[in-house]
């Protein structure tokens, strides 16, 4: 009974839920922890080479991610990929157990390592999410997906990822659990890999994907080269106190966006998005004090929430239009995964920029960011949002006749 009521809303089995929740939650989490752990070692045994080290994870994984999808083809079966990858994932977490970083060589082997083989797998994981999903009910699946991600980060993350053994033990951890959970959920829902495989060209000369795609580096571009100018005006502690408040509207907003984006569309919350950041980055240019850094707190929060789950998960897969749709993923998750690269990266050019001129510039830039969301189609067919709409309308019309009789 569950099981039918389930499927009726959301539209696909409980089961293929689960499977997409711990395929792509538990990647996600591995690389934010994995990413965390090398940066966090670079920092200690070699802060000169910071940026070595840190480019090497980012290169790996841009590169790996491009061919990544020339890899699968030999896989008849997603699953098949997927299982694969997932248990190579746990022997290759145990790596720092076995490096004590004594050389900076060992270390950049590490960081390369874990980049290339997030970079692999990642396409495909995002792909059977698409393929064992629709675009009636992919921003829901997707919402809850990133809260996940969130969640389970948050908790990892405060076990401790200092120490090498440690953190392999969690890493292997991370992803033995995954596999586990992913083969228990088995069953006939597996995705296959024969659909249509796009090009990149094909996936770089497609309209809409470029309509989207160019706001999205946009977004993390400026959104980062902010923050080396953010943490000198403002005190440490109090950015990441109020970073706790906004990772906590990143993910109430994550979950009411992935309803709202399979009833009303992509677009319209994906502008919005652009627009609240746009006037966040407005407050702290004519108030860079306490008060602005408040409204911009709470516009950057709702923003991530909104964008993250549109562009992460959402588009790419409409995108693709019943096309395999690893290329398109590969392409859209880079802006985000090298957005993290760019703040150390940049800090040291960033220093000498007065407040209020960056800000500015973020404010404007984001703006006109939006006018290529103007002129992009919306993803959600139209089909869609109308049954939508017309059973919210007949829910409502059944709880006010069941008022009178």
């Amino acid at each position: 009974m569950l099981r039918r009521v389930f499927s009726g809303k959301i539209g696909i089995s409980p089961k293929l839920v689960a499977k997409n929740l711990v395929l792509v939650a538990s990647a996600f989490v591995w690389y934010f922890l994995a990413y965390r752990f090398i940066e966090n070692a670079a920092n200690r045994y070699f802060p000169e080479h910071t940026i070595e080290i840190l480019g090497a994870n980012i290169g790996g994984l841009a590169v790996s991610a491009l061919i990544g999808s020339l890899i699968t083809d030999r896989f008849r079966k997603r699953d098949s990929f997927v299982s694969f990858w997932m248990a190579a994932g746990v022997f290759l977490s145990l790596l720092p157990l076995f490096s004590p970083f004594s050389s900076l060589g060992e270390i950049i082997a590490v960081s390369t390592i874990f980049g290339v083989y997030f970079g692999v797998g990642m396409p495909v994981a995002m792909g059977y999410f698409a393929a064992s999903s629709t675009s009636g009910n992919r921003g829901t699946i997707a919402g809850v997906t990133f809260l996940t991600i969130g969640m389970s980060f948050f908790v990892l993350g405060n076990i401790g990822t200092e120490s090498p053994s440690e953190t392999g033990i969690i890493l292997a951890g991370v992803r033995l659990t995954g596999l586990i959970l992913f083969l228990f959920l088995g069953g006939k829902d597996g995705t296959d890999l024969t659909q249509e495989k796009p090009a990149y060209r094909q996936v770089l000369r497609d309209r809409t994907f470029i309509l989207y795609f160019v706001p999205w580096i946009m977004f993390n571009v400026v959104n980062y080269l902010t923050i080396p100018v953010t943490i000198k005006i403002f005190p440490l502690e109090f950015v990441h106190i109020s970073g706790v408040f906004e990772n906590i509207l990143i993910a109430v907003f994550a979950i009411v966006t992935g309803f709202l984006i399979d009833i009303k569309g992509r677009k319209r919350l994906a502008i919005l998005g652009f627009a609240l950041l746009g006037l966040g980055y407005a407050s702290l240019g004519f108030f860079p004090d306490i008060y602005g850094w408040y409204v911009y707190t709470v516009a950057d929060g709702i923003a991530w929430g909104i964008l993250d789950v549109i562009f992460l998960f959402t588009l790419w897969g409409d995108i693709a239009k019943g096309r395999n749709s690893e290329k398109f993923y590969a392409m859209g998750a880079l802006p985000y995964l090298f957005s993290n690269f760019m703040v150390p990266l940049f800090t040291p050019l960033m220093t000498g920029i007065l407040p209020i001129s960056i800000f500015t510039f973020a404010s404007f830039f984001l703006f006109l960011a939006v006018l290529p969301l103007v002129y992009a189609p919306e993803t959600l067919p139209e089909k869609v949002m109308k049954e939508k709409e017309l059973k919210f309308y007949v829910a409502k019309a059944q709880e006010i006749a069941q008022k009178y009789y």
